[in-house]
């Protein structure tokens, strides 16, 4: 098999590369710092981009088995401390998404050989901001904020491709949780400080999934011919930022009862301070549906997995 990878520099990117490659499948990474890359399995190769346009890696698509699609700027920033959504970095935020969508279109629109399968990233924050007992599955509405307004552009900026009789799966990912990268490290931190614990209410649902799943539920969307439409990749106990918070402290053996008021956030970060003080109770209705089964089911699962893997071991 072969599958071409935006975004593969990155930190579901770069896992899902290495997952293909080590099982032998050919891998076209495409990035726009190709040379940033560290070792790699030698079935996986770069090629450079302009995350705009179809120029100069159009080619690749024809007889590609699938293209995966996770090119956008970082919603939170690449900063330890989340960066300020500010008009630019909205823009930015956006554009990053739509045009990279808009180049696999055109690419796919090119190629005398269609791929099977085109991959849309995509996020939670496509339903807007719930409370915990509103329980939101792939047939939920949008929401109107604007993370739901990204989304929403970003899922459709490869749509074309379904009329170009490509199946297409779109993957509405939670907080991919792992310690390479993404958002754990900066809420472990506190924690390691002996000052961690609750954000805002901490009513407020959190939907989290484990980097391994998140790719082991890609390369299951790309490998069953039958997968198409949106699909919530989030793991499948849902739980509130309160009982995420005491499962972090407990794989970290430290406390989790110091709450960080919501006000503190939304002064000092603006707007992007919803990623931490909202959420969605997102539910992985459709993949469940299909057969997938999780690696790691639970949230202290999961982070056991990544901290405390002897624990892991123990309780399994």
């Amino acid at each position: 098999m072969r599958v071409i990878i935006t975004g593969g520099t990155g930190l579901i990117g770069h896992a899902l590369a290495m997952s293909l490659g080590k099982d032998g499948h050919q891998v076209n990474i495409l990035s726009r710092n190709p040379r940033q890359a560290g070792p790699v399995p030698e079935t996986i190769s770069f090629h450079f981009w302009d995350a705009q346009t179809a120029d100069g890696w159009g080619d690749l698509v024809n007889g590609a088995d699938a293209i995966v699609n996770l090119a956008g700027a970082s919603i939170a920033g690449d900063g330890f401390l989340p960066a300020k959504w500010t008009m630019e970095r909205k823009d930015l935020i956006l554009k990053s998404r739509v045009n990279s969508g808009n180049a696999v279109t055109e690419a796919v629109q090119a190629a005398t050989q269609k791929p099977k399968v085109v991959i849309q990233a995509s996020a939670v924050g496509y339903y807007g901001n719930h409370p915990f007992d509103v329980e939101i599955t792939e047939d939920s509405p949008p929401g109107n904020d604007f993370l739901a307004d990204v989304c929403q552009q970003w899922e459709a900026s490869t749509a074309p491709v379904e009329e170009m009789g490509v199946r297409r799966a779109i993957i509405r990912t939670g907080v991919v949780l792992s310690d390479q990268g993404g958002a754990l490290p900066r809420q472990a931190l506190p924690f390691k400080l002996f000052a961690g614990g609750p954000i805002g209410s901490g009513k407020q649902p959190f939907p989290w999934i484990h980097l391994d799943d998140e790719v082991r539920a890609i390369r299951f969307l790309i490998e069953q011919g039958n997968a198409s439409g949106a699909f919530n990749l989030t793991g499948p106990e849902a739980v509130t930022n309160r009982e995420f918070s005491k499962a972090l402290g407990k794989a970290l053996n430290r406390p989790s009862f110091i709450p960080t008021p919501g006000f503190v956030f939304k002064i000092a970060f603006g707007e992007v301070s919803k990623l931490l003080t909202e959420g969605q109770k997102a539910i992985p209705k459709k993949l469940m549906d299909m057969g997938f089964q999780f690696r790691y089911p639970t949230a202290q699962q999961a982070l056991y997995a990544i901290y405390k893997p002897t624990a892991l071991q123990q309780t399994g």
